[in-house]
């Protein structure tokens, strides 16, 4: 139980500013939660420019940081995990400079608490560490890593991968107070994956939305997509995040040219930063606007008729999909893509399985009304702001760390 006057150790990933992609956003979230209820000390790993400007912001909410640069590429992280036998995810995201800092933080601190975000990071909890622990896995990576062996991609790199990582996964669950899934269906499979569930006390946190920031009313269309004839249908995310990548490449080989059975003019826009080489490769096909890294990517939702997320593996919740439901705009998505988020399929979106033809008749069925396209994006704004504000979200927070939101400290 936290008292008077401890302090709380968070330590994600990745540094949670800017928070403009969905592990940092979630993060940046949690971190700012924290820093209401009493100060809070960051260790976090940073990994570019970007990142590394990001920590003066972080330095404004954080009592202290430690930020060292990511110590490996993946490429000898993966040699070096499969020779002592641990997962990749743990030694590519391992630090001894982080490693050091937190113990020394530890014992130099009253830290009452500590709350880590993404399983990579529960590697530097003390084993004998006597405060309250809360992890917050997100989504279950081990079933990612499980589905990519199935789907036949480096079959016995990702089945090793999901294996070493559904043990980890149980161990931290077992050293927690609390383990944070982002859906009721993440916490089902995960449960589902446990030797001994009874060990584990498995709680729900979704992911919310900043409809301040994510305002239709506040934003003006993309230009460029504006001179284009359309209808236009967006797809947003990191690029190089291999369920992304492979959704945009679907997109613009099937997709497109189903919708273009219906517009002659139809346009897809692929938005995120880091396309891959493959991805790249499509950027001359008719129809095909690749993008790449934007400054913002809220005129390019603007100007969307509909933004699509046909994502074929999908962990958690989509902020992608919430931050264009926010938006006002009709969001067309599959299965994979609506886990977490509590919609109604023909209200508040279009759910299609990743069929052309069928997500290419619902588009046209909606598109084809207008009265009907503005209903369904102005309840997509209403649910999010019903059921997906970031406060609401996250106040359980309170009452794992054994203390209350109301009353509290400000964040600094």
């Amino acid at each position: 139980m936290m008292k008077a006057g401890d302090e709380i150790l968070f330590l994600a990933h990745r540094v949670p500013f800017p928070p403009n992609r969905g592990d940092k956003i979630r993060a940046h979230h949690l971190l700012k939660a924290l820093a209401a209820i009493a100060p809070v000390h960051v260790g976090c790993l940073s990994e570019s420019d970007e990142d590394r400007a990001g920590l003066a912001d972080l330095a404004q909410i954080a009592a202290s940081h430690c930020a060292p640069a990511r110590p490996k590429p993946l490429v000898l992280a993966g040699i070096e995990a499969v020779a002592q036998g641990k997962p990749v995810s743990l030694t590519a995201f391992h630090s001894r400079r982080l490693e050091s800092w937190v113990r020394e933080i530890i014992a130099k601190r009253p830290i009452g608490a500590i709350v880590v975000f993404s399983g990579q990071m529960g590697q530097y909890v003390p084993a004998h560490f006597p405060g309250r622990v809360i992890i917050d896995l997100c989504d279950v990576d081990s079933a990612k890593f499980a589905q990519y062996a199935a789907n036949g991609e480096r079959v016995w790199l990702n089945a090793r991968e999901a294996r070493l990582l559904a043990r980890e996964e149980e161990r931290l669950g077992a050293r927690a107070d609390a383990t944070i899934l982002i859906s009721e269906a993440e916490a089902a499979l995960y449960r589902q994956g446990l030797q001994d569930p009874a060990r584990v006390n498995v709680q729900v946190i979704g992911n919310g939305i900043d409809a301040r920031l994510f305002d239709p009313a506040k934003v003006k269309p993309h230009p460029a997509m504006a001179s284009l004839a359309g209808p236009h249908f967006t797809f947003t995310g990191q690029m190089d995040y291999r369920p992304n990548e492979q959704a945009a490449i679907w997109a613009i080989e099937h997709l497109l040219p189903a919708l273009r059975a219906h517009w002659a003019s139809a346009e897809i826009h692929i938005v995120g930063r880091n396309p891959t080489p493959a991805l790249l490769a499509l950027k001359g096909r008719a129809g095909a606007n690749i993008w790449g890294e934007v400054p913002d990517v809220r005129p390019f939702i603007a100007a969307s008729d509909c933004v699509i997320a046909p994502l074929m593996i999908a962990r958690g919740v989509q902020n992608k999909v919430l931050e264009a439901m926010a938006m006002a705009r009709p969001v067309l998505l599959t299965p994979e893509a609506a886990t977490g988020i509590a919609a109604r399929d023909g209200a508040d979106w279009l759910i299609e399985r990743a069929d052309p033809a069928a997500m290419a008749a619902r588009a046209a069925a909606l598109l084809g009304d207008p009265q009907k396209t503005a209903a369904m994006g102005a309840a997509a704004r209403a649910f999010v702001l019903e059921s997906h504000a970031w406060p609401a979200m996250l106040a359980p927070l309170g009452a794992m760390l054994n203390t209350a939101l109301q009353g509290a400290r400000h964040a600094a």
